[in-house]
């Protein structure tokens, strides 16, 4: 199942996969982009987070410019001390996913990170045409597994703060520009020949 975000993008199937970070590649479950892709840069990232949120038209116009080579999947790391509603947004985000709606919510968290209580995001859901009552207060708790579960993947991984980026398991530490996102990636597009 697939849906059409506003900007004509798709968003790709939720998919399960337990992998052990440590082998180079991470579970996931919300992917944007072309599943099949060579590249995969892993976000570890907080809807609070204004460099997150500073980081997600950079991310999502790499994506959307590389003819299917690269692809984008979220992990969730909600930074619960400075950022008081980002595990609220992480749970609204993974109830709008289970409804075929997690990319457009997290545009529209992203968008605006400064009203993220439970009344904006409701009113969020309603832009969407989603079921309100799931993407807050005790309904959405049945999503904290999840997040948990990410949370754990970040720390286990060494993820410290957001956003936290991969690019197929391998840490990177560079600027979030796609410039340096598409140099990283042909640099390693060069090793991988050399190595054959």
């Amino acid at each position: 199942m697939t849906n059409a975000e506003s900007d004509g993008t798709r968003e790709a199937t939720p998919l399960a996969a337990q992998v052990d970070p440590h082998e180079g590649e991470f579970a996931f479950r919300w992917a944007y982009g072309n599943p099949e892709a060579p590249f995969t840069i892993t976000e570890f990232g907080d809807f609070e987070c204004p460099y997150c949120g500073a980081a997600k038209p950079v991310l999502h116009e790499l994506i959307n410019s590389s003819e299917g080579r690269v692809r984008l999947v979220w992990r969730h790391f909600p930074l619960f001390e400075p950022h008081p509603y980002a595990l609220t947004a992480a749970l609204a985000a993974e109830a709008a996913g289970h409804q075929g709606a997690f990319w457009p919510m997290a545009g529209l968290l992203f968008k605006n990170q400064n009203s993220l209580d439970d009344a904006s995001i409701i009113r969020y859901g309603e832009q969407l045409d989603l079921d309100t009552a799931a993407l807050v207060g005790e309904p959405a708790q049945r999503f904290a597994n999840a997040v948990r579960k990410d949370y754990q993947a970040g720390i286990d991984a060494g993820v410290h703060g957001t956003p936290t980026l991969f690019i197929n398991g391998e840490p990177y530490l560079g600027d979030v520009t796609v410039t340096d996102l598409r140099d990283t990636m042909s640099m390693s597009r060069k090793r991988a020949r050399f190595r054959r």
